[in-house]
């Protein structure tokens, strides 16, 4: 038995390498993610987002919808119960974790933070990131959706 253990996990890794398809096309990045906020109005006046991140709102010549906008990122914004077409299976405020990377030591993200009187719930803790270790510090949104913050700066807390 301990030898056909082996035998079998290489077997899996095989047949899961046969099964990946290269497509014709790659992606280069994130272009935008919707935000579902109980009111846009207190999402886009709410000092988190503003003046605690430096993310700015955008109004769309429609008039009728807003994004939170970032480097060359945005978070466009839904309200519940007036979502645009097409959306989210389940559109609901609070369910999501995103992580916002910053070339700031974690320490002063944290001390402008307290400063505002945001709640930090969690950091300086180290992380793994998409391209390696990361520092963060985690805290909450109006609608409760939990903002990790986070630098690729090694060792400084």
């Amino acid at each position: 038995m301990v030898h056909i253990f082996p035998f079998l996990l290489l077997q899996n890794l095989i047949q899961i390498s046969q099964n990946f398809v290269t497509p014709p096309f790659q992606i280069r990045g994130l272009d935008h993610l919707v935000l579902t906020v109980k009111s846009i109005e207190d999402s886009t006046s709410d000092r988190i987002f503003s003046r605690n991140l430096g993310i700015c709102c955008i109004v769309y010549s429609q008039g009728n919808r807003k994004a939170l906008s970032f480097g060359n990122q945005k978070f466009n914004l839904h309200e519940v119960g007036k979502e645009f077409e097409p959306k989210a299976h389940r559109p609901t405020p609070g369910s999501i974790d995103l992580c916002l990377i910053t070339h700031t030591p974690i320490n002063k993200v944290m001390q402008y933070l307290k400063k505002y009187g945001v709640v930090v719930e969690e950091g300086p803790v180290e992380r793994t990131g998409a391209v390696g270790p990361i520092v963060s510090v985690y805290f909450r949104d109006p609608d409760n959706n939990l903002i990790e913050v986070s630098n690729y700066h090694s060792g400084q807390k």
